[in-house]
């Protein structure tokens, strides 16, 4: 036994002894005998006593809704690796003693699954599992789950000015979760989804075994890219094919407010959105806003925002054709890389420095709920004036509307578990947020927000009423415990996967049988 690993045994002693819980000390002494590998000789074991405990519960929390909540218990260990061997132990270790896992890569789980059960457990936090490797020439990149979007981003802008990822806006969200979720931006048009993208990855199942695409199998891979890894294994890394972008891309964002005519550019943008050129993205920013300066009136804002893969001169005579009633001119255009256009999506402002990508600090954190939907049909005119009305009754809510179309509609429904292709015009994201955390004021909104979804029935996609699993949403359904039934999981399960949820449980049951990594909204298995 080397000197490194006798020293990191002797810390686990250490750690073991500040808690007298017996679970704790279990779990600590497995680890210690579960190492088979090189480990570093520092605190990777986090108990509710260790002083840094709280912070690393909530640093990455992105919805404040769940912060202290009553209704879910605490883990009973973070543990922070730095080596793929401390996965492994930690995943043997769980099932030695009956806990459940979570992995967490950067926080933004909307219903807090990857931090929060009702059964005891542990979280493994993947935040130094943060590499990536950019292969310019092979037009690839490798990169680790606990890497963020914005890292992503930066490493591939630091390499060329002509390359680039299809996958979110939010620089914050970590790769693991947004990729085995589907993942779309900017680029989905022209380039699909981020898992569209994905041509290898390393796993680590049920056994403890490190897995590539090769040993886990075609069915395992598709499973993982959309299908939600959480389910399946640890995802440790990605390797991901880069896409080619020119030069110069433009930027704009033209604002119309209910009095400027914005019912009526919404209502149109559905019949033109996803039938643009592939190199058009225009997505649609729709919130309560306040009235004129000197009053207290509030009003609907409707923000076009979008991206064009080309220059203004090739831009304007596309809009003009194709949606002329915006009335887009040059000067509200602006030219600039690809890499650029992240910060601007992201909300920085104009001429940031490309390091704010890299700033984890900067994050997105409110109280929030979150439903969606897809949209197949255009929506009337006057039931955006309904929703419009519904807005004004609220504090803070958004509705983002994206579209579908180009690239999208070219790859079949059953290529990846992501199923919501061609027939889709676009996808609708609704968010309420608010100010003050508590029981009362939470439920409040909460019920506004399931009240506009309900209004919006006859509207949304049918048969099934589809939904984006990275917008997750407890409403659609649970898994209660362990024993969940397919018949009962395919409540939710048909709503984000359709026709691929059967196939998914299939792998699910081969690979997982006895169902060990699950949470509220996991694939079941058909063994249990």
């Amino acid at each position: 036994m080397n000197s490194v690993f006798k020293a990191f045994l002797s810390l686990l002693l250490i750690i073991s002894c500040a808690d007298s819980s017996p679970i704790h000390e279990n779990f600590i002494k497995c680890m210690s005998t579960q190492f088979n590998a090189y480990t570093r000789s520092f605190e990777i074991i986090f108990t509710p006593r260790s002083s840094l405990y709280s912070h690393l519960l909530q640093s990455s929390q992105q919805n404040l809704r769940w912060v202290n909540s009553t209704t879910s218990n605490n883990p009973l260990l973070i543990i922070t690796p730095f080596h793929e061997s401390e996965i492994q132990a930690a995943v043997l270790c769980s099932k030695n003693q009956g806990l459940q896992v979570r992995v967490r890569s950067g926080g933004h789980d909307y219903e807090g699954l990857s931090y929060l059960s009702q059964t005891p457990f542990i979280i493994i936090d993947l935040m130094n599992f943060r590499s990536i490797e950019v292969d310019i020439a092979d037009e690839t990149a490798w990169l680790q789950s606990g890497a963020t979007l914005g890292e992503l981003y930066y490493a591939i802008g630091k390499e060329s000015r002509v390359h680039a990822f299809p996958a979110g806006l939010c620089p914050t969200v970590g790769v693991g979760g947004h990729f085995s979720g589907g993942g779309f931006g900017t680029l989905l048009r022209k380039y699909g989804l981020a898992a569209d993208n994905v041509i290898d990855a390393f796993l680590i199942d049920v056994n403890g075994r490190i897995l590539d695409r090769e040993a886990m199998g075609e069915e395992l891979f598709w499973a993982i890219r959309g299908g939600g890894g959480a389910s399946f294994g640890v995802i440790l890394s990605w390797k991901i094919k880069l896409v080619k972008v020119p030069p110069t891309v433009t930027v704009f964002t033209v604002s119309k407010t209910i009095e400027q005519g914005a019912t009526k550019l919404v209502h149109r943008w559905q019949y033109i959105a996803d039938k643009l050129h592939e190199d058009l993205f225009i997505r649609i920013i729709i919130q309560n806003v306040g009235g004129d300066a000197g009053t207290n009136l509030k009003t609907v804002q409707a923000s076009f925002n979008s991206l064009f893969l080309g220059g203004i001169d090739r831009l304007i005579p596309l809009m003009k054709k194709s949606f002329p009633e915006l009335g887009l001119k040059a000067g509200d255009c602006t030219q600039m890389a690809w890499i650029e256009s992240t910060l601007y999506f992201a909300g920085f402002p104009r001429g940031s420095p490309l390091e704010v990508l890299l700033d984890k600090t900067q994050l997105y954190k409110a109280n929030f709920k979150a439903k969606s939907d897809y949209v197949t049909e255009p929506i009337p005119e006057g039931v955006f004036r309904g929703i419009w009305k519904r807005f004004l009754e609220e504090e803070l809510v958004f509705m983002i509307m994206d579209p579908y179309g180009g690239r999208m509609n070219d790859i079949l429904e059953s290529e990846i578990p992501f199923p919501h292709r061609k027939g889709n015009l676009y996808n609708i994201q609704y968010l309420v947020k608010w100010e003050v955390n508590g029981v009362g004021e939470s439920n409040k909104h909460v019920r506004w927000i399931r009240m506009l979804h309900r209004y919006m029935t006859p509207y949304a996609s049918k048969s099934p009423r589809s939904a984006y699993l990275n917008y997750r949403d407890l409403d659609l359904g649970s898994n209660k415990d362990i024993n969940t039934s397919y018949l009962e999981a395919s409540v939710w399960g048909v709503k984000y996967f359709k026709g691929n949820f059967k196939r998914l449980v299939q792998v699910k049951s081969k690979i997982d049988p006895h169902n060990f990594f699950r949470n509220e909204q996991s694939i079941p298995s058909l063994h249990e």
